[in-house]
């Protein structure tokens, strides 16, 4: 079954332990870099109890998750730090290890430099994994459009003019979200309506459909580190 969102996906396995199962598989990495953000050190499966701690918090937030309250991402990470936190207030050793995470959320500008540095690079490999996460996931979403991102590669605009062209196209659809939930839902841009709209050739907006289709899933989608790409669609 095709999704439009983690979070439709989420909502829909729910209850469902095959499915279940291979969501968590799928996003193994965004745990151990979730966990690994609390604990401040690097976690390796079968090897440290906190990944442990972590797969039961995010088997939690599947099954607990309501679409209406946010992006389940963000709403797993909550409930992975909550559980380990816990887990390490048990753990009375490790009280320091939750004493200076805790104080780096609240305290960043009396970090020193090296301290700083170290957080900043790994902060730096949790948002590669993250990026990798969203381009495997914009990468379902495309198959579904039957578009690849070679496709992309040849369709890109190069020219300065084309480029404007896309943003006219982009915005005027974003402005019109009954054209936009049309197309997501058909899978369809009406060229030729578009093109009477903002007086624009057929031709010329068939030959960038692949393009404006591909930007409009990640502007409208679950694609917060891609979005940073594309920002002048969006602004």
């Amino acid at each position: 079954m095709k999704y439009t969102s983690i979070n439709e996906r989420v909502q829909d396995i729910k209850g469902n332990t095959e499915e279940i199962s291979r969501f968590i598989e799928e996003y193994k990495p965004f745990i151990a870099s979730s966990a690994g953000k609390i604990s401040g050190k690097y976690l390796r499966y079968g090897d440290d109890d906190e990944l442990s701690i972590a797969l039961m918090a995010f088997t939690e937030s599947i099954n607990s998750y309501d679409i209406s309250k946010g992006k389940f991402l963000t709403f797993a990470q909550g409930v992975i730090r909550r559980r380990l936190i816990d887990y390490y207030r048990k753990e009375r050793k490790h009280i320091n290890v939750i004493s200076l995470n805790e104080y780096y959320y609240e305290n960043t500008d009396d970090m020193d430099l090296s301290t700083e540095e170290s957080i900043g690079k790994f902060q730096l490999d949790e948002i590669n994994e993250y990026r990798k996460l969203e381009i495997a996931e914009l990468d379902k979403e495309l198959k579904g459009w039957d578009i690849s991102f070679s496709d992309l590669v040849k369709v890109s605009p190069k020219h300065k003019d084309t480029r404007e062209t896309c943003k006219v196209i982009i915005k005027h659809i974003l402005s019109k979200p009954d054209l936009l939930e049309f197309i997501k839902n058909k899978k369809y841009i009406p060229v030729s309506d578009l093109g009477k709209s903002l007086n624009l050739s057929r031709k010329k907006i068939d030959r960038l459909r692949k393009y404006i289709i591909a930007m409009l899933i990640i502007i409208s989608g679950d694609y917060q580190y891609l979005k940073e790409y594309i920002r002048d669609y969006i602004l």
